[in-house]
This record gives C-alpha cells, structure tokens and sequence, in this order.
C-alpha cells in the first residue's frame, strides 16, 4: 500500500484498533430526502459523537456542506448510483469522477455494483476503471458488491456473498462491503474467501436494536473489520447512542449485552 493511500485509510479507520464503522448516506438519490437524511449536519454530526470513523456521501452534499459543529469524521465520496424509480434500479452507473472526489477531500471513494443483475458487465467496466484511479491516486477503494439478479434465489445465501466478496478483492478494492449472511459461521466463509477486509451492510430496516447488535458481534466474530450499517443508524431515535453502541463492539470487543448497556445509558442521558 503506497503512503497517499496509508495515510487516507487512516482516516476512516481506527488507528489503533484497525477497523471501521461507517456510515453510509447516500440513499438520497436512491430513494430521495428520507427520515434521517433531511438535516445532514445533525445526522452526521450525531454519527460523528458516537464514535463513527466515515460517512459515505454523494457530491452534492459535500459540496453543499455536510458537516457543523462537531468531531471531525472521515468522508468517502460514492461514485456511482441509480434510483428506486428506474425501470432498472440496480443498475449503477457513474456519477462522479475520481477528480472531483478529490477536490471535495475524499478520503477515500466508493462504487456500487449489483453482482448478476443484467448490466453487470457494464458495471464491471466501470468497477476496473474506478480500481485503476484509485490506484493510481493513492485512494482507498470501498466496493459495494450485492448479489442481485433474476438467477439470485437469496442474495443472504453465502455461496452468493462470498463470490461478491470475491470479486470486490480480485478487482482491486482495499475494502469489500456485502450483506451478512445471518450467522458468524456462514459469514466467515466469506471472510476467509477474500484477502482485503469486509465489512457488513445494514441491510433494510431492522425491527429491534438487539438483532442490529447481535448481526454486528456475530460479523465481528466472523472476522469482519467492521460495519457499513446505514438506515438501522441514522433512522433510530438516537442515532448517537446506537453509533456508540456500534462502536464499542467493532472497537472495544465489547458483548450483546455491554452494548445495550451503552445504548440505555446514552439514551437516557439524551
């Protein structure tokens, strides 16, 4: 790893400990100003208090000033998007160029690619040319792979995850995001398959906070280096106080129960 490209993983990434928790905000053009997503100031600056390494942003919003008041948090420009209106939702094409993740302060940069949805090849094609950039820039390369298409029966499935993993590492990422795939057994099959670090996506919303904290403890059993949990974060009541009970798991190895614990305590000193 060249030094650029040391120095900005550090950023978004725990120095002493190694791993990340992430915040990814970019459904805006997915799926328009959601509940957690109209004040991006509050929100990242909540991600931010409770210990958040990086938020995952389009453009526009770093442009348009993401941040206030508040501890600084590292930023990862998403690259590519579609949304929930398309005719083909899945199919990501590039918004943003390398160049411009730059000027904005990137400190690393991220692309979406849905693994067997019909333009997989184009979305390849543009995963290897985002890969040669980053490599070149020094930038650290955060994929999302997603096992999603018509001969996808169940992208959870870890046949399915760990070839996503797969292909993010042979493709030249530095770090892999795909969905857990239920259990620490199953998904340290998926960890053993790829030779850069993975992460696990929030996935849609979940129902209570315990089965959010028992898919992070049962990722970082599994070997994850940590999470990219998204909507379960910045759309809980106190996105603060899950993001420090996020974090004291990935970072402090802390049990189930240890984080609730944090979760109670911050939520009622809200």
């Amino acid at each position: 790893m060249n030094l650029g490209k040391q120095i900005r993983m550090e950023r978004i990434r725990d120095r002493k400990t190694g791993k990340t928790v992430i915040v990814p905000m970019d459904h805006g053009i997915s799926v328009g100003p959601i509940k957690g997503l109209v004040d991006m100031r509050t929100t990242v600056n909540q991600v931010a208090l409770g210990g958040a390494n990086a938020v995952v942003e389009h453009k526009g919003l770093v442009m348009a000033g993401h941040r206030g008041e508040g501890p600084d948090i590292g930023l990862i420009v998403h690259l590519s998007a579609s949304t929930s209106l398309s005719p083909y939702p899945n199919a990501k094409g590039l918004v943003c160029t390398m160049e411009e993740a730059i000027r904005l302060g990137a400190d690393a940069v991220s692309i979406h690619v849905n693994l067997g949805d019909g333009m997989e090849k184009e979305m390849l094609t543009d995963f290897g040319k985002v890969s040669y950039e980053a490599a070149t820039w020094g930038m650290p390369l955060l994929a999302m792979v997603y096992p999603r298409g018509e001969k996808i029966e169940n992208e959870y499935d870890v046949k399915y995850v760990k070839h996503a993993a797969r292909l993010g590492n042979e493709m030249g990422a530095d770090m892999v995001k795909v969905p857990y795939t239920g259990s620490p057994e199953s998904f340290a099959q998926v960890v053993e398959g790829c030779t850069v670090p993975v992460v696990i996506a929030g996935g849609p919303k979940m129902k209570s906070d315990i089965d959010i904290l028992e898919m992070v403890r049962g990722a970082m059993d599994a070997g994850a280096m940590g999470v990219s949990i998204g909507r379960n974060v910045f759309q809980h009541e106190n996105p603060m106080a899950l993001t420090r009970a996020i974090s004291a798991i990935v970072h402090k190895d802390a049990s189930i129960n240890e984080a609730i614990d944090i979760l109670a305590t911050e939520t009622r000193a809200a």
